[in-house]
């Protein structure tokens, strides 16, 4: 994987950059009628559906925090509460996602955030030297290395999907 310069065009791309981050940039052509945008990622870059990670906000009495999971499964809120030390969480109002952010829905990253977050990531990443993440903008994914996604969002391990 090769680094990219900031000029490739999103606050992900750029926060890679600044810190030295090795990834990789893959465009694709977005379809808005996709019933699954993460799904549809695989699909155009293809890959395996495992390897390709989603962004979600939920909301909890310590504040936003994000869950990494494959687009395979789904965010186990429980554990995701249980993994940041909150109570219980419940998934964020998408127009709360999109302004903390900085970014669309179906186009959230982890990465590059307008406002940084207590992020976690499913263990399974671990399984693979590369998972593949939103890159910022729906059709952009960015394949990087998974100690390198922890190191760019400061996030943990756990088992958060189901």
């Amino acid at each position: 994987m090769a680094k990219r310069p900031a000029s490739a065009g999103t606050p992900a791309t750029a926060a890679l950059a600044s810190a030295a981050l090795p990834f990789s940039v893959h465009a694709y052509d977005h379809d808005p009628a996709a019933p699954s945008y993460g799904l549809e990622a695989a699909d155009a870059l293809g890959v395996e559906p495992d390897r390709v990670f989603k962004t979600l906000l939920a909301d909890t009495e310590l504040g936003l925090v994000v869950g990494v999971v494959p687009v395979t499964g789904m965010l186990d809120l429980k554990a995701l509460a249980s993994a940041v030390g909150a109570k219980r969480a419940v998934m964020a109002d998408p127009a709360v996602a999109e302004r903390r952010t900085g970014y669309v829905v179906g186009g959230i990253s982890p990465i590059g955030q307008k406002t940084r977050h207590v992020t976690v990531v499913d263990e399974t990443a671990q399984l693979y030297d590369t998972v593949f993440v939103s890159g910022g903008r729906r059709g952009l994914d960015l394949e990087l290395a998974p100690g390198d996604l922890l190191a760019a969002t400061g996030a943990s391990y756990a088992a958060i999907a189901k």
